[in-house]
């Protein structure tokens, strides 16, 4: 890109993001949108008391700036640090307390695919205004999902700003992975409770898409469901170069699965090519996705990032 065009477009960035001071809400009329489950939802201007029920909603708002908006979030949400002094409502077995949430008297509750519909009606039946965010299956997806939220909450201007900086930081992933002359099979492991047989992402899965945009292939994409098991078996046959642990927050290491009976012949084993990687960068459908595929990028293409 031509210098001068990118100075111009970092101080429109600068700009817009000064059009609205730090901490206040674009003002703005009634909202009225169509949620996840095809409801109609309506609000008489952008929520400024939120409950979270879901991680990625809570890092989405957080990211746009509606951090002070966040009144409850559920027990799950970790990102970012304060976010830990916020009250949680639980939801750490898919159980909520309704008495909590009542209590906070949120303008709106945000939800997500987590969350069952049965819960999104009891709390409409309590009088509470909910809007349910189906999880993206692409990263616009994910794009438009920021821009809903951001209008939610009254945060568009903010929402803009960091909208065009990850299709940015996408952009340059993208010109370095078409340089590549390889694709390494990769195994991504999600759950190993049984070992012989762990759980990994299948076709479809966020995972699968970021780890073919990072120029690898995921083995789990020949198996039939989006989550799914594989076995020994098929590990051997598949052979995967590259084995990463988003099992590691659970505490499985590389030892660990080197000690696996059979796992020895893989290839990723003999070449010592299997590392922990943080699975909240990609399971949690937020702007942290971009984090995780940068990072993806790297591991797979190290010589492109050098």
């Amino acid at each position: 890109m031509d210098r001068k065009i990118l100075t111009i477009l970092i101080m429109l960035a600068i700009g817009m993001s000064a059009c609205t001071p730090a901490g206040q809400i674009t003002p703005s009329g009634p909202i009225n949108l169509t949620d996840g489950l095809d409801r109609a939802v309506s609000l008489e201007g952008p929520a400024q008391k939120i409950v979270s029920l879901a991680p990625s909603n809570t890092e989405i708002l957080f990211a746009i700036g509606a951090g002070e908006q966040v009144v409850g979030r559920d027990e799950l949400s970790d990102f970012p640090a304060q976010v830990l002094t916020i009250g949680s409502v639980g939801g750490s077995m898919g159980q909520y307390s309704t008495e909590a949430i009542l209590a906070l008297q949120p303008d709106l509750v945000l939800a997500t695919e987590l969350n069952a519909p049965e819960l999104v009606k009891t709390l409409e039946d309590l009088g509470l205004t909910v809007y349910y965010l189906n999880n993206p299956t692409t990263l616009e997806e994910m794009y438009k999902n920021l821009e809903t939220v951001a209008q939610l909450a009254g945060r568009q201007t903010e929402a803009e700003v960091l909208i065009r900086s990850l299709k940015t930081r996408v952009a340059v992933v993208d010109e370095k992975i078409a340089q590549a002359n390889s694709q390494p099979a990769v195994f991504y492991e999600l759950d190993s409770t049984d070992p012989a047989k762990p759980w990994t992402a299948g076709p479809g899965s966020f995972i699968d898409l970021l780890l073919a945009r990072a120029g690898g292939e995921n083995i789990g994409s020949q198996l039939d469901s989006e989550w799914a098991q594989i076995s020994l078996e098929q590990l051997v046959v598949l052979d995967p170069e590259l084995i990463l642990l988003g099992d590691a927050m659970w505490g499985v290491t590389a030892q660990d699965l080197k000690s696996r009976p059979g796992w020895e012949s893989l290839s990723a084993v003999k070449n010592d090519q299997i590392y922990p990687f943080d699975d909240n960068l990609v399971s949690r459908p937020g702007p942290r996705m971009v984090d995780g595929l940068e990072q993806l990028a790297r591991m797979l293409h190290p010589e492109l990032f050098s």
